[in-house]
């Protein structure tokens, strides 16, 4: 068995750290009322453009303007923050959230609602950027995994909840009324994480140039690079979901639907469960997983005319993706304990890059092969990612998420 290694700040006499689950519950709250607020604008489009006397396309710029503004924050909160104590930066998220909400419901015109989506593009990306390092200092170390499964859990909750309510709400209320709701949510996600969260004094202070170090060390660039790929290969394959299943297994809209909610489902069994897998062994976790992927992308584009088959692979492919989606946090915060929250931002940036990436190149191959020449190339990306998370584990150290049974004296507590 191989031996923890206390984190330079720990000291021998430190109490071992006490879990606070309700700290972690409140954060899983606020982050799936953050991620329902990102994509109501999903199933709101054509009231939203109707009222504001904007054009669907205008208002669909809502989407991808909290998208990029997310992107830039990751990079920046930590050391725009780095002197701040991290609970009331947490809370100031939730702040944003309601603002933003607010903001978006009265909105007499385009330029408020922009200045609404701005200000939850900064909590979107403040929070995934700081999420792994705030489970470090929540729970103790073995419990990592399931902390960060808590808090995706309530992401994939949000994911497959958000357009259909979204839809059927503004329907019955209307569209600003939703956006108000939205508000509410995070206003009680402030009030139970202001009950819950402790004080966490900032680490040491960060620069531009702790960026720079980090792609430096060793075991980090090819871990970041294997994030960049599975999550490409995320892009290809969700972005084009819908065509494919059109056009290639050719199935109507009540099935689509169905589908896509037993997609949502899986994927939230599968960050719910991830935790077991990663606690046994992570290198593996997150070479098998993208492995799986890419071969359910390859028999998606084999079999994918059968609807049943195209169903189930679907939504296993849902499941494993929810183990990745946990799995690299994890592994930041074995590989960077020492610095979370930059190699957060670092990491939250890496992903809505490849994204952004995953969904231009697949829109290219859509229009040269259409949607069995995208999942080939899916395919093909997904088993990329395996490859290089592999040579990532394979080169360096074993990590002490893949210790079993680690034992409780050995584990010190991380927040001051």
């Amino acid at each position: 068995m191989i031996a923890i290694t206390k984190t330079p700040e720990s000291a021998p006499n430190e109490p071992t750290q006490q879990a606070a689950w309700n700290a972690v519950f409140a954060l899983a709250l606020g982050v799936a009322g953050l991620i329902t607020s990102e994509f109501l604008p999903v199933s709101l489009l054509t009231p939203m453009a109707h009222d504001l006397a904007i054009t669907e396309g205008l208002a669909g710029q809502a989407i991808s303007i909290t998208a990029v503004v997310a992107m830039v924050a990751s990079l920046l909160i930590a050391i725009v923050t780095k002197r701040l104590d991290r609970r009331w930066v947490l809370l100031s998220f939730s702040v944003l959230q309601v603002l933003s909400n607010a903001l978006v419901a009265f909105a007499p015109n385009f330029l408020v609602l922009t200045v609404g989506r701005v200000l939850l593009g900064l909590a979107i990306g403040g929070f995934w950027a700081m999420s792994a390092a705030v489970a470090m200092r929540l729970v103790p170390s073995k419990d990592v995994p399931k902390a960060l499964s808590t808090i995706f859990g309530a992401v994939s909750v949000a994911t497959v909840v958000a357009a259909p309510l979204g839809s059927f709400l503004g329907g019955l209320l209307g569209w600003r009324l939703v956006f108000e709701l939205a508000a509410g949510l995070g206003a009680l996600a402030f009030v139970w994480q202001a009950l819950t969260l402790p004080a966490m004094a900032p680490d040491q202070p960060a620069g531009l140039g702790t960026l720079v170090q980090l792609l430096k060390r060793r075991n980090v660039w090819p871990g970041m690079l294997a994030t960049m790929f599975v999550f490409m290969g995320y892009a290809t394959f969700f972005t084009y979901l819908r065509p494919f299943l059109e056009t290639v297994t050719g199935i109507n809209v009540n099935t689509l639907t169905t589908v896509l909610l037993g997609f949502g489902l899986a994927n939230l069994a599968g960050t719910v469960l991830a935790r077991h897998p990663l606690s046994r062994n992570l290198g593996r976790s997150l070479v098998l997983m993208p492995l799986l992927m890419g071969l359910v992308v390859a028999g998606l584009v084999l079999f994918g005319s059968q609807p049943v088959v195209a169903a189930v692979l679907v939504a296993f492919w849902g499941m494993t993706f929810g183990v990745v989606q946990v799995g690299w946090p994890t592994w930041l915060t074995r590989t960077l304990p020492d610095e979370a929250e930059s190699g957060g931002g670092l990491q939250v940036a890496t992903t809505q890059l490849a994204i952004t990436i995953g969904a231009a190149l697949g829109g290219l191959l859509f229009d040269l092969t259409g949607a069995v020449g995208v999942y080939v190339g899916s395919s093909v990306i997904t088993l990329l990612a395996a490859l290089v998370a592999w040579l990532a584990f394979r080169n360096g150290r074993p990590q002490p998420s893949e210790i079993t049974e680690p034992a409780e004296s050995e584990l010190v507590a991380h927040h001051r």
